[in-house]
């Protein structure tokens, strides 16, 4: 082993990489919070706690709302087994994007970059960025949708309002990462109080949530089913996230030291599944809202709206519809702040491209808020359901596009050296690529059968 290096701003150059990074990832963040020397471990865990919390919020954005309302209100709690296996494949992947991060001092693209050729490497962007105008899709309808369920505002109007959020993430980004992580947690405990209040509403099941959680094999079968289920694992699992990851796990200032860097993967890891099993309650917790209130009564949900519309009456309590709503501005708002990161993040790393973050952040706003705002004037409110779970069937189908090269880079030892995975963690993460990309080529057989 290695001697241990000191600590700088700077890492050493790993092994098995061509070349050393060009500049540190995400650089007005980078290192920029101390962690503290012999302190004892709940002040280090608070110290590393934040980035995972970031990652977490992409796993219960409006995306998921429509993915889990769908799946809950047309089959009941079945689905919940697809949303506790994509939790587990999303701490297995994270816990890699943080290992990644750490030890090599690159965020993913950035080591994408460093791995392929530049041809291979900019397909790898072009992937990446549809993902992320995909997702900032959903956020976007999420966000209007709240806006017009609880101040009637109209729906294009709110979906142009949207592009305004850059101010909020400007306003909050030169105040410091850690003010950034602290709105982030606070609009994740509103979501969290907010569907506790619903789960106590709806009264479901207990038995029927339990067997739930029980893989069926009618999901692959049912190609209805087998459709949400994807869209629940893109919504779940999502690829922007791990670049995003790698990255702002850096923004901690561990000591370089090969003992240093352990405990630093450690801390992180901790900090990122603490936070993905918060959002798999409230990923559950919206699908079983949806199965004990609407599938029981028989009435499938289709869209956000009549949700809202349905909750108070059929649970018999005023405030349930409001809660409701109230969760997803949070939710919506919440993802528009991390989408920031990651599209600069994404941008930087494959292309070594330098735009400010406001004018990178717009160029990604107006992607996502165009189609938005076509399909609202064409189709209103009928129209954005399907939108929601397409947008997540689509950043599902760019999942292996990320997740072979993490896995790839991540089981490497001339690129981590003794921190490369091995042995069952090693056969997990590939079992996870190896899911992913079965999945995809089941639905689009399913998709291109039923086409033709």
């Amino acid at each position: 082993m290695s001697e241990p290096v000191s600590d700088s701003t700077a890492p050493a150059q790993p092994a098995g990489w061509r070349r050393e990074v060009a500049a540190p990832s995400l650089p007005e963040a980078h290192r920029t919070i101390e962690v503290p020397t012999g302190a004892s471990f709940w002040r280090k865990l608070l110290a590393f706690s934040g980035p995972g919390y970031l990652v977490a919020v992409g796993y219960m954005d409006p995306g998921n709302w429509a993915t889990d309302l769908a799946g809950g209100s047309q089959f009941g709690y079945t689905l919940l087994s697809v949303i506790l296996l994509s939790n587990l494949m999303a701490i297995l992947l994270q816990a890699l994007c943080t290992k990644l991060g750490i030890v090599t001092g690159r965020d993913l693209a950035q080591a994408c970059r460093d791995h392929y050729s530049k041809e291979v490497s900019f397909v790898l962007w072009v992937f990446c960025e549809i993902a992320i105008a995909a997702c900032d899709l959903a956020e976007v309808i999420g966000t209007a949708i709240a806006l017009n369920l609880l101040f009637h505002i109209p729906l294009v109007i709110g979906v142009a309002l949207t592009a305004l959020d850059v101010l909020v993430v400007l306003f909050l980004a030169n105040r410091g990462f850690r003010l950034l992580e602290a709105m982030v947690i606070a609009l994740m405990s509103v979501i969290a109080v907010c569907f506790g209040l619903e789960l106590v509403f709806s009264q479901p099941d207990l038995k029927g949530v339990l067997g739930g959680f029980i893989p069926s094999a009618e999901i692959v079968r049912n190609p209805e089913m087998l459709y949400i289920a994807i869209g629940i694992l893109g919504a779940t699992v999502m690829p922007h996230n791990l670049y995003l990851h790698s990255s702002i796990v850096q923004t901690r200032k561990y000591n370089q030291s090969v003992a240093g860097k352990v405990e630093a993967v450690r801390f992180a890891t901790l900090d990122s599944t603490i936070a993905l099993m918060m959002a798999l309650f409230i990923n559950g917790g919206i699908l079983v809202v949806a199965a004990a209130t609407f599938h029981r009564n028989g009435r499938h949900v289709g869209e956000i709206q009549d949700a809202y519309q349905l909750l108070s009456p059929m649970l018999g309590v005023s405030a349930a519809s409001v809660l409701f709503a109230l969760a997803l501005l949070a939710s919506g708002q919440n993802s528009t702040l991390t989408g920031t990161l990651a599209g600069q993040i994404v941008m930087e790393g494959f292309l070594n491209i330098r735009l400010r973050p406001w004018l990178r952040r717009l160029i990604t706003r107006l992607i996502a808020v165009v189609p938005a705002v076509i399909c609202a004037a064409l189709y209103g409110e009928s129209g954005t359901a399907k939108l929601l779970v397409f947008s997540q069937v689509i950043l599902s189908m760019q999942l292996p596009f990320a997740v072979i090269p993490l896995v790839l880079f991540t089981s490497d030892r001339r690129k981590m050296g003794d921190f490369a995975i091995h042995g069952w963690i090693k056969a997990l993460a590939w079992g996870t690529a190896v899911i992913i990309v079965v999945l995809n080529a089941k639905l689009l057989w399913d998709f291109f059968s039923t086409a033709g």
